[in-house]
This record gives structure tokens, C-alpha cells and sequence, in this order.
């Protein structure tokens, strides 16, 4: 059966709106809940964005392979899954997708004052990822977040290419190994940096954040979770060449 590019991009596109959705929604919401243990709300986004993960991936993945992540688009087409303009058109998806559902979980957010506040106050910017004191509770170098993202990308990108290949005997429970591998991946880059491992999850709230709060410091380091998970994702495809029959 073969999917259209455009059907396949609108498979992207709501893909990465719930994966989004789903992230943004358990950060932002669990804001400052009463007596709520800053290890135990780790847990509650990372459960978030891993069952998110897992859902979408069982719905859209035999439609569009189910990236989600343009680290993850840009090491399948490095790995010749597919066209170099297919793989744009797929970013752009991404991207797109993941500002409206930053957008929707913000409008939610809008209509309570405290939380809105909470929101898009200084060092949050609707759940933005970042470092020197700005989404995260420790200061941390830019390139101690750099490699940490690089690392857990590579991660992330190489189990998805390994459990999705047409010779895996278990490929049918690689949603299932993508989403352990993001949970894990979130569990530990959280608390650093905010765990980005996804350009499309890191752009949508600096850029929403930029427009109506006027703090820029997101939008400003956001450079550094498009450059890191992209290297990541570009090991991750030379490894997977690597390790073919």
C-alpha cells in the first residue's frame, strides 16, 4: 500500500501535535501544583511524552514511519529511507504541528490567571528547554547541554532505525522501544536542561514564548537543540550503516 507525500505529511503534522500536546500539556499543567515533588513531576512529563509517543507511533507509523522529530526524519533520510525533499517536507510538518499544539496547550493555560502567569514568567517560557539558569533548576554550561543532548539523541535515533528496519523480527513492537527509549532519555535530561531530543519539541514554546511574553532567552538558545540533535541523529543514521548485514 503507498501513501501520498501529503498524506504522509499530514500523518507527521498530528503525529507531533499529540506527541506535543501531550509533553507540553503535563509540563505546563503541573506548574506549581500544591505540595507536587519536583522528582515525581520528572516522572509525570516523561510518562507523558513516552505514552504519547507510543500511541502515536501505533496509529501514524505504518502511514509515515512515524518520526516526529526532525533528528529522527534527518537520520532516516542519511540512512536512504527517503528523498532529501521528502524529508523537508516532513521538518516542516513537524514543526508546524508541534506550534499548534504548544498554541492549543497555551490557550488552555490562558483562561487561569495563575497558571498562565506561571506559564511564560522567566525561566519557563511555556516549558521551553534550556541552560545558564533558564529551563532548568541547576546553571549548566552550553556545552555540557550540547553533549548531553548529542548523546541522548543518538540514542533515541538509532533505536528507531534498528527496531524499524524490514528485517527486524520484532518490528512490530518498535513503537514500544522508541517510546522505553524516550522516556529514558527524558527521565535523565529533564532536570539539565529540560530534555529536548527533538528540535520540533524545543522551537514551538521559544518561539510562542518569544511573541507573547517578550522573554527571548529561549528563542535565543534554541540554536543548540536544533544543532545537538541533529548531530546526534547524524551518528546515530553512519552507526545504523554500520551495523547492516
Amino acid at each position: 500500500m503507498a501513501w501520498s507525500l501529503s498524506q504522509r505529511c499530514l500523518a507527521e503534522f498530528v503525529g507531533t501535535f499529540g506527541l506535543l500536546a501531550s509533553v507540553t500539556g503535563a509540563a505546563i499543567f503541573s506548574l506549581n501544583l500544591p505540595a507536587f515533588d519536583p522528582a515525581a513531576r520528572v516522572m509525570l512529563i516523561s510518562f507523558a511524552l513516552g505514552l504519547g509517543v507510543l500511541g502515536m507511533a501505533y496509529a501514524f507509523g505504518d502511514i509515515s514511519g512515524a518520526s516526529f522529530n526532525p533528528a529522527i526524519t534527518i537520520g532516516a533520510w542519511i540512512a536512504g529511507r527517503m528523498k532529501a525533499t521528502e524529508a523537508v517536507a516532513y521538518i516542516v510538518s513537524e514543526v508546524l504541528g508541534g506550534i499548534v499544539a504548544v498554541a492549543v496547550i497555551a490557550g488552555v493555560a490562558y483562561g487561569s490567571s495563575s497558571l498562565w502567569g506561571h506559564a511564560i514568567s522567566s525561566g519557563v517560557a511555556l516549558a521551553s528547554q534550556g541552560y545558564s539558569g533558564n529551563g532548568s533548576p541547576y546553571t549548566v554550561s552550553a556545552g555540557s547541554v550540547f553533549l548531553l543532548e548529542v548523546v541522548m539523541t543518538f540514542f533515541l535515533v538509532l533505536v528507531a532505525l534498528l527496531t524499524t528496519r524490514s528485517s527486524n523480527s520484532t518490528k512490530n513492537l518498535a513503537p514500544v522501544g522508541i517510546a522505553l527509549t524516550l522516556l529514558m532519555t527524558n527521565l535523565v535530561a529533564i532536570p539539565i536542561d529540560g530534555a529536548s531530543i527533538n528540535p520540533a519539541r524545543s522551537f514551538a514554546p521559544a518561539v510562542l514564548s518569544a511573541m507573547w511574553s517578550g522573554d527571548t532567552w529561549a528563542i535565543q538558545q534554541d540554536w543548540l537543540f536544533w544543532v545537538a540533535p541533529i548531530v546526534g541523529g547524524l551518528i546515530a543514521a553512519l552507526v545504523e550503516r554500520v551495523l547492516r548485514e
